[in-house]
């Protein structure tokens, strides 16, 4: 896979969670902790993305982004921050960020910040989404049977909806995606990308209640060196990146009434005007847009464009909330323990009949978001299974766990000739390695610090005692004494 290689600039703990993800989708990684560790990767190894802290100790993000016009082609960077702030997003926006985040760190994240040809053909972590359908959950011949964005489910409603997506997908029309939070409304803008005739060219999202007014403006449309304080060089803004092909713009009553006239003439006209910018440029870009409001109402009160709305709503679709699609309830959720299962190397797990009615009864507030994450959370507590209700941890302060897990303090080797497994394979700081690497120094340096209890080394490196269990037998399968 060309141009597979993203640089974590953080603490490790804080990418721990996306390396199992990176590494079934065939990415390799950097880790570096100083500004020095990481001008080296990027010379060397070329990373098609960075993602960094702001500031850690003897180092900056300013710093890096300093360094961008020294080094030909420096790939994009992403900023995330664990209590971020509008000026602090603005400031490094201005500095030549790429994005600016908040954590946690996810693979869903990062996976949209790769271009369509880089995207992994492994299962899709988007709402709906997956390669194929679990055997129980076969939908009617024609829709969603065809790609990576597949839809699960038979509800009549959901058919209507994926019904008019398939019919629309080739046209060049505006199509506005409603429904509430976590029923797959980008997983849907997707399906109709995948499924046009620029499938082959870019997919860009952008979210448009992420930034305030102004840096969403130089993201949608670009700027001109000099355009502001901080705009070192020309940037290409969204509309430019997707030329030829989609953009998503997610959110999109939470625009400004000012930047919707401006996105308005794209709309009518087909062009833009780069912040700070004298000259017309022509884009060749379809539109989605989603909401999660009552949108008619918004304009009503006067805070969305009346015109801009119906150019966006050419094509309306509506998605149905989950506690309205009765069984695909239970198809999702066989769909995503099945998945979990996979990736976590355990057997399949069926559902206990309480655990079926509880499913069928709950109003899912989250919708497919919710329903996706319980079952994650199911398949990690359920040990053998099978799943019952209470492994929805629906009341936390009511489990209690069925087992414990400690190990024995590490032990020198047993010629007593040199330090324990413990002190050797821990780094006294972290640079770049391979994630493997990377895994097995933090999982024997948490084990230390927690004494060898592997339900507190669990906690701290965010995974299940499961993972780190089976972790540790691959380690001993490789000779190394824990």
């Amino acid at each position: 896979m060309p141009d597979s290689t993203l640089l974590f600039i953080a603490e490790p703990q804080s990418v721990t969670t996306v390396f199992s993800p990176l590494k079934e989708a065939g990415y390799q990684a950097g880790l570096a902790d100083n500004l020095a560790g990481a001008i080296n990767f990027i010379k060397k190894s070329k990373p098609c993305l960075i993602f960094t802290r702001p500031v850690m100790q003897g180092y900056s993000a300013q710093a890096l982004l300093a360094e961008a016009v020294n080094i030909e082609n420096f790939p994009p960077v992403v900023v995330f921050s664990r209590s971020g702030s509008a000026d602090e997003a603005r400031r490094f926006m201005e500095l030549g960020a790429r994005d600016y985040w908040l954590e946690p760190l996810t693979w869903d994240k990062i996976k949209l910040m790769l271009p369509d040809e880089q995207l992994p053909t492994m299962p899709s972590e988007a709402d709906l989404s997956g390669p194929e359908a679990p055997k129980s959950a076969a939908t009617p011949a024609g829709l969603g049977t065809q790609g990576k964005y597949q839809v699960i489910g038979q509800h009549p409603a959901m058919m209507r909806v994926l019904g008019l997506a398939k019919q629309v997908a080739k046209s060049k029309a505006t199509v506005l995606i409603s429904g509430e939070s976590g029923t797959g409304k980008e997983m849907f803008a997707r399906f109709l990308h995948h499924h046009s005739d620029r499938h082959d060219k870019p997919f860009v999202a952008i979210n448009c209640a992420a930034l305030p007014e102004h840096l969403l403006e130089s993201e949608l449309f670009g700027h001109e060196k000099g355009a502001f304080t901080g705009a070192i060089s020309r940037k290409l803004g969204k509309f430019e990146l997707a030329s030829g092909g989609t953009i998503l713009l997610d959110e999109i009553t939470e625009m400004d009434l000012g930047l919707q006239a401006k996105l308005l003439r794209v709309l009518q006209e087909g062009e833009i005007d780069r912040v700070g910018g004298v000259e017309t440029v022509k884009v060749d870009v379809r539109v989605l847009a989603t909401t999660n409001r009552a949108i008619e109402e918004t304009v009503k009160e006067g805070k969305f464009r009346q015109d801009l709305f119906y150019r966006l709503n050419v094509i309306p679709l509506k998605l149905p909330a989950l506690a309205q699609r009765g069984n695909d309830v239970l198809l999702l959720a066989k769909f995503f323990v099945n998945k979990n299962c996979t990736e976590y190397g355990l057997p399949p797990l069926e559902f206990s009949e309480e655990a079926v009615n509880w499913l069928l009864n709950y109003d899912w507030p989250g919708n497919v978001r919710e329903l996706q994450n319980l079952m994650e959370r199911a398949v990690l507590l359920a040990g053998g299974g099978p799943i019952e209700s209470r492994h929805f941890l629906s009341d936390p302060d009511a489990w209690m766990p069925e087992e414990s897990y400690t190990a024995p303090e590490s032990e020198p080797s047993p010629d007593g000739s040199g330090p324990s497994a413990a002190e050797a394979g821990v780094a006294a700081s972290f640079e770049i390695m391979p994630i493997s690497e990377m895994e097995k120094q933090l999982i024997i340096k948490s084990l230390d610090q927690t004494q060898g209890n592997r339900t507190k080394a669990a906690e701290l490196l965010g995974i299940s005692v499961r993972t780190l269990r089976n972790k540790l037998n691959d380690y001993k399968k490789e000779g190394l004494d824990l």
